[in-house]
């Protein structure tokens, strides 16, 4: 029943300020502003790519206020979506699960999803902004079995696993699989990340938050493009290779560069070769 990877919620001191770093980095562009009950906040919504990067500011108490007072800047929701709403809501409440709609989006509690803030929006067609293509996952850090959270996860959204796609890495430190949604038509997943060790930073960001929300990645049509404004504004980032300023591939923002958000960039179909299809990842 999920499309796609569709938004990210980003908690942010001052949107304005965010969205200007946004767009130097990134080439995102305003989209529209707007208000949620649901988050407490009022919104500066990015179009990045055919995505869409909400920077929310606290407007009194609420989720926003006790984020940002808690863990400061940083992404606070992960966001999909689905042609149907109603029948994603009729699924929940047959299985019993609360959720809050606020205008044409649901959220559900982290307590759900096992440390996952989710908001579900409906699908439409949004044309691409700037070199970036589209968000493609979001990342589950988890301390729970991997597997228990892939069959919940595979009841709430209507998943079927015989498309997910284990994972693992020894350079990072977790094993897990990807939910991917539409394989081998589109990227778009959960990445459930389970923590083998408290030594690398996930791990150490596990046993800061217990099951939680840690990054997410978007794919670039034009990563040249990507890294060139990287370098010009001095932004700290991690090639995927061994030299910034030429690696062909893609790599991960610091942070400190995008207000909190921890966030993966890859080449055109380069996620294929960690996602059970390498055949389908193009020549540089």
């Amino acid at each position: 029943m999920l499309d796609r990877c569709d938004r990210v919620q980003i908690a942010v001191h001052d949107a304005a300020k965010a969205a200007q770093r946004y767009g130097q980095l990134l080439g995102s562009a305003v989209a529209r502003r707007d208000h949620s009950r649901h988050l407490g906040a009022r919104r500066t919504i990015l179009a990045v790519g055919e995505s869409e990067f909400e920077l929310c500011e606290a407007d009194g108490a609420g989720l926003t206020q006790d984020f940002l007072a808690k863990r400061g800047e940083g992404l606070m929701t992960a966001g999909y979506c689905t042609a149907d709403l109603d029948s994603m809501v009729k699924r929940w409440e047959g299985l019993g699960v609360a959720y809050d709609r606020d205008a044409e989006q649901l959220y559900l509690s982290p307590e759900t999803t096992f440390g996952l803030p989710i908001v579900i929006s409906e699908s439409t067609y949004r044309p691409r902004v700037g070199p970036v293509s589209f968000l493609y996952e979001t990342t589950n850090t988890l301390a729970s079995d991997w597997r228990r959270v892939a069959a919940v996860y595979a009841g709430l959204f209507g998943l079927d696993p015989a498309r997910f796609s284990e994972i693992g890495s020894e350079r990072f430190g977790y094993v897990g699989t990807l939910t991917l949604f539409d394989p081998p038509n589109r990227l778009d997943r959960i990445e459930l990340s389970q923590v083998t060790d408290d030594v690398h930073a996930m791990g150490r960001f596990v046993k800061k938050h217990g099951d939680s929300l840690y990054m997410c990645y978007v794919e670039v049509h034009d990563w040249p493009a990507v890294r060139g404004r990287l370098l010009e504004a001095n932004a700290r980032y991690t090639p995927r290779g061994s030299d910034p300023a030429t690696d062909p591939d893609g790599g991960w923002v610091h942070p400190k560069g995008l207000h909190g958000l921890l966030l993966g960039v890859s080449r055109t179909g380069l996620a294929w070769d960690w996602s059970g299809r390498e055949e389908l990842v193009p020549s540089v």
